[in-house]
C-alpha cells in the first residue's frame, strides 16, 4: 500500500507533520506536494495530483490537507473513482472507510491537531470496508 500526500500553504506544516510519523511507521509513501510552503498556492493542483495516484494504483490511499479541508475534498471527488471524505475525528474516519469504501482522507489543518491527525490517519488506514451487499451496491452507485 501508498499512501499519496499532498497539501496547499494551509496544510504544509501538518503534511509535513504526518510524513515524518508515516515515514516512522515504515509506511510507504509519495509527496505529491507543495514541497515547500508556498503561501499562494492552489489547493487543486495537490488534490489533482494525489487523485491521479490513488485512481492508477487501487491499493493506495491518499491524504489531502489544507486550512479546512474542504476544498481539498470537493477537488478530489471531481475525479471518478475517487471517494474523499473529510474526517474530523477517529469515529468518522473508520466509518468513511467501512460503509463508503472511501480511498482520500481530507484534513482541515486549522482544526485538527498533530496528535489528533495521526490518530484520525491510523483509523482511516487501518480500518477495511465492509463488503456487505448494501455498501457495495452504494458505493458502485457513486463510481
Amino acid at each position: 500500500m501508498t499512501i499519496y500526500l499532498g497539501a496547499d500553504h494551509g496544510g504544509f506544516e501538518l503534511k509535513e507533520k504526518l510524513k515524518a510519523y508515516l515515514a516512522q511507521a515504515k509506511y510507504s509513501m509519495e509527496d505529491c506536494g507543495a514541497q515547500s510552503l508556498v503561501p499562494d498556492d492552489d489547493f487543486p493542483v495537490y488534490a489533482n495530483a494525489v487523485s491521479e495516484k490513488v485512481k492508477s494504483d487501487a491499493m493506495s490511499f491518499g491524504i489531502l490537507i489544507c486550512r479546512s479541508g474542504g476544498g481539498m475534498t470537493i477537488a478530489a471527488n471531481r475525479h471518478t473513482g475517487i471517494r474523499a471524505v473529510e474526517c474530523m475525528s477517529v469515529e468518522q474516519a473508520e466509518h468513511a472507510r467501512t460503509n463508503n469504501n472511501a480511498n482520500v482522507l481530507t484534513l482541515a489543518a486549522q482544526w485538527t491537531s498533530e496528535g489528533d491527525a495521526q490518530h484520525i490517519v491510523d483509523a482511516f488506514l487501518r480500518t477495511e470496508f465492509h463488503h456487505e451487499e448494501r455498501f457495495v451496491r452504494r458505493v458502485g452507485m457513486v463510481g
